[in-house]
């Protein structure tokens, strides 16, 4: 752990982690290109790090770690192991009080079967990206508000990541060894976590850990940030809510699975939802009708795995009336997910690409290689996009697909604005909404205009939560008039 000197403190706040107060700061150094973010810990000095080692070196004697694991959602762990290192903390700490001591537990539970420092990592709602590329590197972090940061973390061994590593993928029946090098798994909290070992990445092991908002992004949320229009957003759910199929497409980071979350909201409350992902990051509501699915590796003997096609497979024989699809990377889950829409289910999922002429040739291209007749079955293609240089997401492009690989960009992007703007008009969208509706041109305009107000509403009451704006997606599909009544009131007091 570093300290301060010659260094301008940028932003300074406190975390509480199992206990524990951690103080962050974010400083300017003189010799670094990088930003730092520090980590202290009141109230553990190095002397008392360095007697926890001790401990750590006992309990690693006594018993074997890989058998035990910390739950990171309470931070408990299996009472053998609670009660055998509180014996060794008041063999080694006889004079601290109960409440200290229970504070060197939670550090020492975190150091011995979770992920040191790390841990406190996880806790900062700030960060978004946590990096462990070696053990010669310092651990680096994405920030919401200052991007990349060096932190003053190090683990201390290239064997202290693999074991790391292997003890997450444990926890969700994933192995990582030399005949499987790469993991792809999650916390118990949600995050995804990345691992490599050597020679596959031969600077060293490395983990990479994807946090989500504990506060899942909801559309109001999107609105206020500027990240879409109002205008777009009323028409997203008009789409979801006359169940037509949507396409999220979007680079790395750029928002993909917040957007489909988001999106998620406007899928009425009685509707089964089947959620299929190689990782889970989806996390809906609770007043939503949502089943999770999840592939599983097969095991050493190349068994028992099950993959995409397998769950949609399954899925279409849960009776869905929605199915969420985590990305589509090869052939066979595009090719299922096409299929599904073509049997009548509504479908939404996520896509590689940074643009919608570069998805519909991705789409038709190796490795996905759908066919081109399939394509029209997405209704609707929603780019995102991230900005590397400040951090910004915003949607880049709402596009309809019309036939074969042609598409109609209904919105895009005006970056000197800062806005998206309508670019052109549809040239089949209105005429499906019309035929799966019943509904005339101006009844559509009309009902997209009710649905632009509940919106700007909702913004403007500061609406952001996503059970508060369930509950008003809710109320729409219950009482529509008694709805805008009511907001309207709402609107004029405020």
């Amino acid at each position: 752990m570093g300290g301060e000197q010659q260094a301008k403190v940028l932003e300074k706040y406190n975390n509480t982690v199992r206990n524990i107060p951690v103080s962050i700061s974010i400083i300017r150094k003189k010799d670094s290109h990088m930003l730092s973010y520090n980590v202290s810990i009141s109230g553990i000095s190095r002397t008392t790090e360095i007697v926890l080692e001790e401990i750590q070196e006992d309990l690693i004697k006594k018993m074997n770690l890989d058998d035990f694991s910390v739950d990171e959602k309470t931070g408990s762990a299996d009472e053998s192991f609670r009660k055998e290192a509180m014996d060794l903390i008041s063999s080694f700490f006889p004079h601290s009080n109960d409440r200290d001591k229970e504070v060197l537990l939670s550090y020492l539970l975190s150091r011995s079967l979770g992920i040191g420092y790390v841990d406190f990592l996880l806790h900062d709602h700030y960060l978004e990206e946590i990096t462990i590329d070696s053990s010669e590197e310092p651990v680096r972090v994405y920030h919401r508000k200052h991007g990349w940061l060096r932190t003053n973390i190090f683990m201390s061994t290239e064997e202290q990541i693999r074991q790391t590593a292997a003890r997450i993928g444990r926890n969700v029946g994933r192995q990582l060894n030399t005949l499987n090098p790469l993991l792809d798994a999650y916390l118990s909290t949600g995050e995804r976590v990345n691992a490599t070992i050597t020679p596959i990445t031969p600077k060293g092991n490395t983990i990479t850990i994807r946090k989500f908002s504990e506060d899942p992004w909801t559309i109001t949320r999107f609105i206020a940030n500027k990240t879409l229009t109002s205008e777009v957003a009323a028409l997203l759910w008009q789409v979801i809510h006359y169940e037509m199929s949507i396409l999220v497409v979007g680079g790395t980071a750029s928002g993909k699975t917040s957007t489909l979350n988001a999106l998620a909201n406007f899928i009425p409350p009685n509707q089964r939802i089947i959620s299929i992902e190689d990782t889970r990051e989806l996390g809906l509501a609770s007043y939503l009708y949502w089943v999770p699915m999840m592939t599983r590796l097969p095991n050493a003997e190349g068994k028992g795995g099950i993959n995409m096609e397998d769950l949609l497979v399954n899925s279409l024989r849960m009776r869905p009336d929605r199915i969420l699809v985590g990305e589509v990377r090869r052939h066979k889950d595009a090719e299922t997910m096409f299929e599904a829409i073509h049997t009548g289910h509504s479908v939404y999922g996520t896509f590689h690409a940074n643009n919608s002429h570069e998805a519909i040739a991705r789409l038709t291209s190796e490795p996905v290689n759908v066919p081109k007749a399939l394509l029209s079955a997405i209704n609707l293609m929603l780019v995102q996009f991230r900005n590397r240089r400040t951090g910004m997401r915003r949607t880049l492009e709402v596009s309809e697909v019309t036939e074969g690989t042609e598409f109609n960009m209904l919105y895009k992007y005006d970056a000197k604005r800062d806005i998206l703007v309508p670019s052109k008009k549809t040239k089949r969208l209105l005429n499906d909404l019309s035929v799966f509706t019943g509904l005339s041109e101006k009844e559509l305009s009309d009902d997209l205009k009710e649905r632009k107000f509940i919106l700007d509403a909702m913004v403007h009451l500061k609406i952001f939560n996503v059970e508060n704006v369930g509950k008003i997606m809710a109320d729409y599909y219950d009482d529509k008039k008694s709805l805008i009544s009511r907001l309207k009131k709402a609107f004029k007091k405020k």
